[in-house]
């Protein structure tokens, strides 16, 4: 049965649709970014340090580790970032699912409002269908 906010309910549906899409794209970003983290200081735990050796060993090692904590901070950043994208496309599709509902209500009011109306117009043809035959029933009794 279509309403005055038929249109807006289902644009609104759209919104919130595509804002649940969001979240589940950032909540797929915030696992890559975990996993990137999670491989990224699995391999720090792997990179072994000379103990002895010439000093360009260890240059390189420590050169290694700087680069695997750089690569740690870059994910540690990610992550966080990705938390935030989280939060705020949690936040919007709040907002959108409010949205929806408010509408949708609206429009389920509008109709119970028009099923209604149509009850009592339905009512009001029975109870005058039924005075016109009873009319008829009585006239043609009285003819007899």
């Amino acid at each position: 049965m279509k309403t005055r906010y038929t249109s807006l309910v289902n644009v609104k549906k759209n919104i919130m649709q595509k804002s649940e899409r969001v979240l589940q794209t950032a909540n797929a970003n915030l696992n890559s970014a975990l996993v990137a983290l999670e491989l990224s200081l699995n391999e720090l735990k792997n990179i072994d340090t000379p103990t002895t050796g010439q000093i360009s060993d260890f240059l390189s090692a420590r050169t290694l580790l700087d680069s695997q904590r750089a690569i740690i901070g870059h994910n540690q950043e990610w992550t966080k970032f990705a938390r935030n994208e989280i939060k705020n496309a949690q936040e919007k599709l709040k907002l959108d699912m409010i949205e929806y509902e408010k509408f949708n209500y609206l429009e389920l009011e509008e109709i119970k409002e028009i099923l209604a109306k149509r009850k009592r117009e339905e009512a009001k043809d029975l109870d005058e269908i039924a005075l016109m035959t009873y009319k008829k029933s009585t006239t043609q009794k009285e003819t007899i």
